[in-house]
């Protein structure tokens, strides 16, 4: 009998792993643990056979490293599936205007820009000055008294003067009066996606705008 009851399986011995150049198959499929099994009844020894706890042991090692893969797999699956969900949906939103979180944005000649300050909290009166990008304030609007929540702005491209100025973008600071005290706001603006792009690593969906790339988590409202 050949020394190696094994070595039809593609298995071999240490001995033989040192005497050999080549590589083998690392990897063992389920056909070829079956044979493996086979083969170890076969030559076993008959004065002292396997015993069914240890036959019992290894086939649930070869079920366990079976059932992982098989969970790999499915995950696999399941991403692939939601990563084609995630762009279908990321598609509809090319077009559509959404609120996020900006120190500014684009002006438009036809639309103007709009945004809004998030309140914690009442004010006597919201500040938003636009500048531009040099720092030089254009345009200063007080949006009066409001309550906790959104005290919504729209810039119609005019100056201080009433003047129009150039399609572009702009930098907003928002301040929120209390009483005696006047605080930074946080400053919100409209921007329409003009395209998305879905993250190949998993990290989600870009919004492209024309002030800038904004992710989903940045956005506070679709309108």
């Amino acid at each position: 009998m050949n020394g190696n009851p094994f070595e039809e399986l593609g298995l071999r011995t240490r001995e033989d792993q040192q005497g050999s150049k080549g590589k083998g198959n690392d990897e063992l499929g389920q056909e070829q643990f079956l044979k493996l099994m086979i083969a170890q009844f076969q030559n076993q020894d008959p004065f002292d056979p396997m015993e069914n706890g240890e036959f019992l042991g290894q086939l649930a090692q070869f079920s366990t490293v079976s059932g992982i893969n098989e969970l790999k797999n499915g995950f696999s699956d399941l991403a692939g599936a939601m990563q084609s969900s995630q762009a279908l949906q990321a598609s509809s939103l090319v077009g559509s205007t959404v609120l996020v979180e900006a120190d500014g944005g684009f002006m438009h000649e036809e639309i103007g820009m709009s945004g809004a300050v998030k309140l914690d909290g009442s004010a006597n009166d919201v500040v938003v000055d636009i500048l531009d990008q040099n720092g030089e304030r254009i345009r200063r609007m007080h949006l009066g008294s409001h309550g906790e929540g959104m005290a919504r702005f729209h810039w119609d491209g005019l100056d201080d003067q009433g003047q129009p100025v150039q399609a572009g973008p702009y930098r907003v600071d928002a301040s929120v009066i209390r009483g005696d005290s006047t605080e930074s706001g946080q400053a919100l603006i409209n921007h329409m996606v003009d395209s998305v792009t879905l993250d190949r690593s998993g990290r989600g969906v870009s919004l492209n705008t024309a002030a800038g790339e904004y992710r989903l988590s940045d956005v506070h409202e679709f309108l």
